[in-house]
């Protein structure tokens, strides 16, 4: 199973960049080759994103249910490629998480 979560973040990344690194091409704004590093790695990296958003979802900390399906996980691989399609914006949002649930600051102000 975790091989369509991490096959569908591969094709959401590599649609999202892929698209990305046309438009850019297309537009000559490809100068600087830091770039084109970004365009490797950026599709490999939404894979394991992808994955992790599953883990997170199905053991319930994300707040996001899936319903049995017996035809196959649909919800999932379709999670899994948005993740990969949007990795940017997910990590973003799961930073953003993540500062709300470990910020010493807000715990220490809801002791006092």
């Amino acid at each position: 199973m975790v091989l369509y979560y991490f096959f569908a973040g591969a094709i959401g990344g590599s649609l999202r960049h892929l698209y990305m690194f046309c438009s850019h091409y297309m537009n000559d704004k490809l100068i600087d080759p830091r770039h084109w590093v970004m365009y490797i790695f950026f599709p490999l990296f939404a894979t394991g994103t992808a994955v992790i958003a599953v883990t997170l979802i199905q053991s319930g900390i994300l707040l996001i249910d899936f319903t049995d399906n017996i035809d196959g996980p649909f919800a999932q691989v379709s999670v899994a490629f948005f993740v990969g399609f949007g990795f940017n914006r997910f990590l973003n949002k799961l930073n953003e998480i993540s500062t709300g649930m470990f910020d010493m600051r807000r715990v220490r102000q809801k002791q006092d």
